[in-house]
């Protein structure tokens, strides 16, 4: 089935709105575009949130563009630019709603609080009417969420007609600066803190439900809602539940996502690393019922924010994960005019050869695989802060760990794995069970997380001592920390934030140490360690990995600890070959594999693919920025599967093969395969 592209649009103000519309409907047939979804009153035209005459404008055309867009043969989404509102950028409240106030009482303009009843009645009211032009989707933007709510520090949730509604479950009235010092609290967690996340999920919860009891009565079932989503870490800490948000927005047993996944604005290759963790830590997070439809943003909305190479480069990594399909928001909001634009035109034309490839060669129900990131939901509830009043501490993010991985060649999962790493105050989230749990199998952890567990009173599984994390301002004796050592390679550790001091137990093996300016001993590298419960585990000294120098010789160290911790029976492919090359691995139940590759350098790279395992039927596809796909030689030889090809900056490499990668040894006595929480 070929890609489908959707693209974001909206019809400027006071123009002739049928005939940008027919121009548009050409346009989307000469470019391969399926549906249009019109946003309305959308960044520059965007006054406040409309009603009256500002909104019957808006209806009125709206529907007209609707009606020859359907006439054309096209669909037809609607996607209101605000819900509580993005940002005050100048803006005032109009209709008089309760602000959104922040933790320092930074109090917002023109942005409401999911509790205010006015607002909550304009936007179901808003809904509901746009829906009687039975749009396939109306979306809910991003700013359906507490977080970044600019000027609002943070974000909001502690207005007081919010507070009101935790005053119930403490037990008396509370106010803005002692909840935030509640929730903040170093330490163990405050039980406030999970009593104003639910408050937070609940208000937000039943808002979509009112939404979605409107725009179901409004379009006689016709319509379906849709979600547009921020970092997955961010709205944990809002105390998201995505299943209860889902199941309120779900209409006719369907619901939509729009996962943000990308910058808006042109970065370095190497970058693609959070495109992909994004996708895939968000596909585990979505109902089965959901459908996704990922967005490629930039912005400011004009061709000189991102590359084309960039924008296709981005597109490929949203395919691969099977989207149902792919929102397109490359105008700018204020043209008016796609043919003002024939390069974003170009760039859909020339991008669909390698977007109808890979979803032509789609294997539905197969699944990701990789080594697994430990990413709980709920990890903001458990999470021990050290600053008092600084919300961003209950903040956590798997996706540091995902760039260290797979930039450095190895493919990830948020799916069960045999092989986890649980990196950062992550560990905080899993119960004791769940953690001896990860312990009996393989599992990789960096310093924070090994401080951690050992804190909690699993140091006798680490087969190390942790002496607690040392920063710059609180090391002592013997020095500095400067560089790590292994042999006769040395790798630099002089920039990371802090490091754990570890020292081996028993029979741990020391794979590196850590040395002072002047080559003393500082403490334990990385090490790698069987313990009595059978399991495998590999730990690093460093507490952001992400921020360590990425070389040949920190990738050999990583590949060394990874084929230790899978034991006899590894099956992760491995890569080298050039720097930055970032994997994303899918296979299914009859042993079909794919592995697709991108290559992050600015320099072209030969794959190497090193495979613990018998392959048949190796093939391989280059696809070039924006060019037709091009089959290549691949051949295995020695262990390793290489295609006889060079990967151009942001080119895919993708291999396709049959066969049976050697599969994971069965699980120690007493573990439970894979782990929730």
């Amino acid at each position: 089935m070929p890609a489908r592209y959707h693209l974001r649009f909206q019809l400027r103000p006071g123009a002739d709105t049928v005939r940008r519309s027919t121009e548009l409907a050409q346009y989307c047939h000469e470019t391969g575009v399926g549906e249009v979804v019109l946003m309305l009153a959308a960044e520059e035209f965007f006054p406040g949130h409309p009603a009256g005459t500002d909104e019957d404008r808006l209806y009125d055309r709206a529907a007209t563009a609707a009606g020859v867009l359907r006439d054309a043969g096209l669909g037809v989404s609607l996607n209101p630019w605000v819900t509580t509102g993005h940002a005050d950028r100048g803006r005032r409240d109009r209709l008089g709603l309760a602000p959104m106030t922040g933790p320092d009482g930074t109090t917002a303009t023109a942005q409401a609080s999911f509790a205010c009843p006015t607002w909550r009645a304009w936007l179901t009211g808003h809904y509901g009417r746009f829906a009687r032009l039975a749009p396939r989707v109306l979306w809910l933007e991003d700013d359906f969420r507490y977080h970044n709510h600019a000027p609002v520090t943070w974000g909001g949730g502690f207005e007081p007609v919010m507070l009101d509604r935790l005053a119930p479950l403490v037990g008396r009235p509370v106010s803005r600066a002692e909840v935030v010092a509640a929730v903040t609290r170093p330490g163990p967690p405050h039980p406030w803190r999970a009593l104003l996340q639910q408050v937070w999920h609940t208000a937000q919860t039943e808002v979509a439900a009112l939404v979605a009891e409107a725009v179901d009565r409004e379009s006689d079932g016709r319509t379906r809602l849709g979600l547009m989503s921020s970092l997955p870490a961010a709205h944990d800490v809002e105390g998201r539940d995505w299943d209860d948000l889902f199941a309120a927005l779900t209409l006719g047993g369907t619901a939509h996502h729009r996962p943000h996944f990308t910058g808006y604005s042109d970065t370095p290759g190497r970058e693609l690393s959070g495109a992909v963790w994004q996708l895939e830590h968000q596909r585990t997070l979505r109902p089965p019922h959901v459908r996704c439809e990922p967005e490629l943003e930039n912005w400011p909305h004009t061709a000189w924010s991102k590359s084309d190479t960039q924008t296709w480069s981005e597109l490929v990594a949203a395919q691969l994960t099977d989207a149902d399909a792919l929102l397109l928001n490359l105008h700018p909001t204020h043209c008016g005019r796609v043919r003002d634009h024939d390069r974003v035109a170009g760039l859909l034309r020339r991008a669909r050869p390698a977007l109808d490839h890979v979803a032509d060669r789609a294997h539905r129900g197969s699944t990701t695989a990789g080594l697994g990131l430990v990413a709980p939901a709920g990890a903001a509830a458990r999470v021990h802060t050290a600053r008092p009043g600084v919300l961003d501490d209950l903040t956590v993010d798997p996706a540091p760990a995902a760039d260290f991985l797979l930039r450095n060649g190895v493919p990830v999962t948020a799916g069960r794995a045999p092989v986890r790493a649980l990196f950062g105050t992550a560990a905080w989230a899993p119960g004791d069970t769940e953690v001896r749990a990860l312990l009996a199998g393989g599992l990789l952890l960096d310093g924070t997380a090994a401080h951690i567990l050992a804190r909690r009173g699993h140091a006798d599984l680490l087969g190390v001592a942790v002496d607690g994390l040392a920063t710059r301002e609180q090391e002592t004796s013997p020095g500095p920390y400067a560089y790590e050592c292994a042999g006769d390679t040395v790798l630099s550790v002089n920039v990371q934030p802090a490091l754990a001091r570890l020292h081996a137990l028993g029979a741990t093996r020391v794979l590196s140490t850590i040395r002072t300016p002047d080559g003393g001993l500082w403490g334990v590298g990385r090490c790698l360690h069987t313990n009595v419960l059978g399991g495998r585990v590999g730990i690093l000294a460093a507490t952001s990995p992400h921020l360590l120098p990425y070389d040949d010789a920190g990738q050999r160290l990583l590949h060394t600890m990874i084929r230790h911790l899978e034991g006899p029976r590894p099956r992760l492919p491995l890569l080298t070959g050039g720097p930055h090359l970032i994997p994303h691995h899918t296979r299914t139940a009859d042993g079909r594999h794919r592995l697709a590759v991108a290559n992050g350098s600015a320099d072209p790279a030969r794959v190497r693919v090193h495979l613990p395992g018998t392959v048949t039927a190796p093939a391989a596809h280059l696809l070039a920025p924006l060019a037709e796909p091009v089959q290549v030689p691949a051949h295995l030889r020695d262990g390793v599967l290489e295609a006889a090809a060079q990967v151009p900056h942001r080119g895919w490499l993708v291999l396709e093969w049959s066969g049976r990668v050697t599969p994971p040894a069965s699980p120690a006595p007493g573990r439970t395969p894979g782990t929730t929480w």
